[in-house]
């Protein structure tokens, strides 16, 4: 069984902790925060485009990018974390979100140039945008190096 006291009270405070997680939605929530601060955080930067960056220019923006970044970070953290206690096997690719920020980037930068707007994107936008492209690496090595450890049942 368990050798030493402070090792069986890990090992038993780790199955505590992941019996919670599983009987909690905890999960199924933080997707949905982060996909709804994704709605509000787009909407803002499409709003601060069409009215001459007046979200950036009262901090606004970076206001929600701050909370936008704390939802996606703890989300890919807790996925990370069930990935790899053998709680997470679901198909919810983080690709997705990169896709969907390339476009709107593109989009804001033809929009820009082709409209002649004097667009000036906030900079939490761009590092909003890198943030995303980097969680996103992080987590397809982190699940390629799972999947040559482990497999999903």
């Amino acid at each position: 069984m368990c050798r030493g006291e402070i090792i069986c009270y890990t090992i038993e405070m780790g199955k505590k902790l992941i019996h919670r997680l599983e009987k909690t939605g905890s999960f199924k929530i933080s997707r949905l925060l982060v996909n709804f601060w994704t709605f509000i955080f787009f909407a803002a930067i499409i709003y601060d485009f069409l009215n001459h960056n007046i979200l950036a220019q009262n901090e606004i923006m970076l206001a929600v990018a701050a909370i936008y970044g704390t939802f996606l970070g703890i989300y890919s953290a807790e996925k990370e974390f069930r990935r790899w206690h053998h709680m997470h096997c679901g198909m919810h690719p983080g690709e997705v979100y990169v896709v969907v920020w390339t476009v709107l980037i593109i989009g804001l930068i033809l929009a820009d140039i082709g409209f002649n707007i004097q667009y000036h994107m906030p900079a939490e936008v761009s590092a909003s945008y890198i943030a995303v492209i980097s969680i996103l690496a992080i987590t397809r090595e982190s699940k390629n190096y799972y999947k040559r450890k482990k497999v999903c049942p």
